[in-house]
């Protein structure tokens, strides 16, 4: 691993996001038990660590992420990014009270949310697509992670006594 390739706008980026959200994640008012909220962090770190190890850089090769395919300290602190993001769609799943009624349009609005940080991501350079890949296989991306976190944090829910 590397430090990085060059110290610019997207590790300034990933820098700000990373006090943002962090900042969002310690001041918003606690909802959710410690476990969950510990479940749903590392959650988050292992999704986006597993996508980008199989589609991004790793099996197929269909975007970099930051200057390089090296595996830099940024590609690191981007993993923690997604953490408290996995958080926040439980945090707002529970506060906004989802259910079957409302998951389907729950799911897609974080996932046009999930689209809008990519175009901003590949503005700032964070995120560059190779061999083909395209922002609207993204989104399907994220309709499967969201579904398949909403679906967990369901069972999760289901099975606490």
């Amino acid at each position: 691993m590397i430090l990085w390739e060059t110290f610019d706008k997207n590790e300034i980026y990933i820098l700000v996001s990373l006090v943002v959200a962090y900042g969002a994640f310690f001041f918003l008012p606690k909802r959710l038990p410690r476990e969950i909220t510990i479940m749903f962090l590392v959650w988050g770190f292992a999704s986006s660590t597993l996508f980008d190890f199989t589609i991004g850089g790793g099996l197929l090769d269909f975007y970099k992420v930051n200057d390089s395919n090296k595996y830099e300290l940024s590609d690191l602190l981007t993993y923690f990014l997604f953490a408290p993001i996995s958080y926040f769609f439980i945090y707002f799943y529970e506060r906004f009270k989802i259910n079957k009624n409302r998951f389907i349009f729950y799911i897609l609005g974080w996932a046009l949310v999930g689209l809008g940080m990519e175009v901003v991501s590949r503005w700032m350079g964070l995120t560059h697509y190779q061999k083909g890949y395209d922002i609207e296989y993204s989104f399907v991306v994220f309709l499967v992670v969201q579904t398949t976190t909403a679906l967990y944090y369901e069972f999760v829910k289901s099975k606490r006594v």
